[in-house]
């Protein structure tokens, strides 16, 4: 029902104006359907959002560096509270749930080792309740043997998704680069085929146990410089591959450690701006003298809070920064250029209110036009929509902006 307000109000946003024909299609809305029902659905729309679960597996031999897997793909050190416990042999001796720090619903598992005489795949995907996994990872920090093999295929008999995904990279071209003749591509391209010689049933004829894959894919990647090599490939291919309801989630809970990454939050960000906007705009409807201006401060503020959460601009997420990179908060801050450098306060809100709207206006005249029998309303509801919109687009704007200039400074 709210879909077709929705794309309505979309267009408007896309022209930034409102024209007589724009008035008389959301008037004709408001007129036959239940606006109490629309703001219902909307509201129900962004809860379930919040409410989206994900639950990743990494799994791998033991001392194939799963759990500074685990650690940098939500974002923390090795030595942060919360980190999964790492070291030279196994350190994993039961199933183990790592919540994100910043989205409770999104957790990554770290698996027991594999590769012991009696691994059988089967047993070891009940013993982890395979069911509960949204897709796997199956990390080797070498060659990819049997075990892995045979896991990949339980899975994939069992109907989840799982990648291959090579470690230590670093520390291979590092042992390479003190060669002469050293060329990173070739280094990178010989590991990738070794590595899908082992699991390419192809290349073993000779074997009687047939239990590869053909042509698969294999994604190196270094846990300590997780940007680098083939983290975009595999970040793209999870996302590709996800139900559409558990992408967002997932981009949003990935590490801004590239400017692709932190386009794609923008973008996934975005997409909710006509959704917060509409309900202001419905509020805007209720002819009481600053009930809307209210209403749309509040918006903007829990909007813009996700985008300082999401970016990596509060202070936890800074001062993880610190510890890795060696500068200070300030140093990060005097880097941030937007209304909002200093914090989500009253502020720099107004200073983003200043920067993007006439608020004192927009109460005066909606109170006006409100009390006027439903145009009134619908002019009220536009103004509302276009001003919340118009902040939030260019809160997500700038914010985005300052992502990129941390991101630079710390990398």
């Amino acid at each position: 029902m709210w879909i077709a307000l929705q794309n309505k109000m979309e267009e408007l946003d896309d022209f930034c104006m409102i024209t007589p024909k724009d008035l008389e299609d959301i008037k004709d809305f408001i007129v036959n359907e239940d606006l109490s029902e629309t703001i219902r659905n909307i509201e129900y729309h962004l809860k379930q959002q919040e409410l989206v679960e994900l639950n990743i597996a990494v799994t791998g031999e033991s001392g194939s560096g799963k759990s500074t897997f685990v650690n940098a793909f939500r974002g923390v050190g090795d030595e942060e509270e919360g980190s999964a416990a790492t070291g030279p042999v196994e350190t994993t001796t039961e199933l183990t749930a790592y919540v994100h720090p910043k989205y409770e619903t999104v957790k990554v598992w770290d698996l027991p080792g594999i590769g012991t005489p009696n691994f059988k795949a089967d047993e070891y995907l009940e013993q982890v309740e395979f069911k509960k996994f949204d897709f796997f990872i199956i990390i080797a920090s070498g060659r990819f043997r049997e075990c892995h093999t045979q896991l990949a295929n339980e899975i994939r008999k069992m109907g989840k998704t799982f990648y291959f995904v090579r470690s230590t990279i670093d520390a291979n071209v590092a042992a390479e680069q003190r060669k002469r003749n050293f060329d990173l591509k070739k280094t990178l391209d010989m590991i990738r085929k070794e590595c899908e010689n082992g699991l390419d049933f192809n290349s073993q004829r000779d074997s009687l146990n047939k239990i590869g894959f053909e042509n698969p894919d294999v994604f190196l990647i270094s846990n300590f410089e997780l940007g680098k090599f083939d983290w975009n490939l595999l970040q793209e291919k999870m996302e590709n591959e996800l139900q559409e309801h558990k992408r967002r989630v997932l981009l949003l809970a990935l590490p801004n450690i590239t400017k692709g990454i932190n386009e794609q939050k923008k973008a996934a960000l975005a997409k909710n701006i006509p959704k917060v906007a509409i309900l202001a705009a419905f509020v805007a409807t209720i002819p009481i003298p600053g009930l809307s201006v209210a209403v749309d401060l509040a918006i903007v503020q829990r909007e813009i809070k996700v985008y300082y959460n999401t970016f990596g601009l509060d202070d936890p997420s800074l001062q993880m920064l610190c510890n890795r990179s060696g500068k200070t908060i300030d140093e990060f801050k005097s880097l941030m250029k937007s209304p909002l450098h200093g914090g989500i306060n009253p502020a720099s809100i107004q200073s983003l209110v200043d920067a993007g709207s006439l608020i004192v206006a927009e109460s005066t005249v909606e109170y006006v036009v409100s009390c006027i029998p439903l145009l009134g309303t619908v002019v009220a509801g536009g103004m509302s929509y276009l001003t919340v919109s118009s902040m939030l687009r260019k809160a997500l704007d700038d914010l985005a902006e300052d992502a990129v200039n941390v991101l630079q400074a710390t990398f």
